[in-house]
């Protein structure tokens, strides 16, 4: 991930404590993390062949 403009709070030693983000980057990685839940929720679901997948969608008009 390109690094924007990121902000890094620091204790009195100058450790990293905390990081301010802008929005946008933010909710890029909120959605990357939902992405993930819905993988791994999914992990299990059986697969659906390509071609069958395709027929399906074809049939109900998304293609």
């Amino acid at each position: 991930m390109e690094q924007r403009h990121r902000q890094f709070i620091v204790d009195e030693t100058g450790n990293k404590t905390a990081v301010v983000l802008p929005l946008e980057e933010y909710e890029d990685l909120i959605g990357d993390i939902h992405d993930l839940v819905v993988i791994a929720e999914r992990k299990d679901e059986p697969a659906i062949d390509f071609d069958k997948f395709k027929e399906k969608l074809l049939s109900d008009g998304f293609i």
